[in-house]
């Protein structure tokens, strides 16, 4: 059974609350991501694989679709 990849979250900044829709990469983990409002710079939380996991409304492409992160061994 095929899983539908959603590539599209919204990335909530943490210092000031912009929230920016962004197309996920399908076969990477995104570890920097600069807030297009007040220019913070992105840092995955520990624990979590990309940026997206950590302050986006969807999870990246690979934990989507293996319920792992691509950064995994």
């Amino acid at each position: 059974m095929a899983i539908d990849i959603n590539r599209t979250s919204t990335i909530t900044c943490p210092k000031c609350g912009y929230k920016h829709a962004e197309t996920m990469p399908v076969d990477a983990c995104q570890w920097f991501y600069e807030c297009k409002k007040c220019g913070e710079l992105l840092s995955p939380k520990k624990g979590d694989c990309c940026v997206f996991c950590s302050y986006g409304t969807i999870p990246c492409p690979p934990v989507q679709q293996d319920g792992k992160s691509c950064c995994s061994s």
